[in-house]
């Protein structure tokens, strides 16, 4: 897949308040600081469409780009921040939830984690939540340049081998570095063959006596 254009497009906390589904729809989301941001420019091959930031938690909005202005990507607050306050965390994890589980257009959540690590119990947690709600997920491991080869691998063996306490089967999955592009193309070809089967959903007439979420 080529990318010809990549935009902003809005900003938000409010399900009600997202652009209509009528086209694909990607979603990253993962630990704070597990490198979203950089992952997302270097896929559109623009430095600073993603914001990037030294400061864990930065992103706090449902973010919406509009890529070859036929699907989206979607970038989400990050999770597992301590400095924040409780109160901030449960606003984040509900809007969150409440867009994963509602949003009709949505083909794929891409959940990315950190390669250099062994397997986090709050990564493990929230792929088990997906599959119980039976959202399609696939895995991003980041920051592979970081280390050795051997070492991400291995990495990579036991999250999958924590992962099939809960599935039978492992979720597709990418090894990615955002300073060399690794996993870039496979990425994309992935993003291109569901956007290939992808059907308009049937959207539901607004309710105008719901209160917004």
């Amino acid at each position: 897949m080529i990318i010809k254009s990549a935009t902003f497009v809005v900003s938000n906390t409010k399900v009600s308040a997202l652009p209509e589904a009528n086209m694909p729809e990607y979603a990253f989301i993962g630990r704070s600081n597990v490198g979203k941001s950089s992952l997302i420019n270097k896929l559109v091959n623009q430095s600073g469409l993603a914001k990037t930031s030294q400061k864990p938690g930065k992103t706090q909005l449902i973010n919406h780009f509009l890529i070859n202005e036929k699907w989206y990507i979607v970038d989400l607050p990050g999770y597992g921040y301590a400095k924040v306050s409780k109160t901030s965390r449960e606003k984040w994890e509900k809007f969150i939830r409440a867009y994963l589980t509602k949003r009709e257009n949505l083909q794929c959540v891409f959940v990315l984690i950190d390669s250099r690590l062994e397997p986090q119990k709050i990564d493990l947690e929230f792929c088990c939540w997906l599959g119980e709600c039976g959202i399609p997920f696939a895995l991003i491991y980041t920051k592979a340049d970081k280390q050795s080869g051997v070492k991400t691998d291995q990495n990579v063996s036991k999250f999958h081998k924590s992962l099939k306490n809960w599935f039978e089967e492992i979720p597709p999955f990418f090894v990615t570095s955002s300073e060399s592009g690794l996993g870039r193309e496979k990425i994309l070809e992935f993003i291109q063959e569901v956007n290939e089967d992808f059907v308009m959903p049937i959207l539901k007439k607004p309710d105008h006596n719901a209160q917004p979420q």
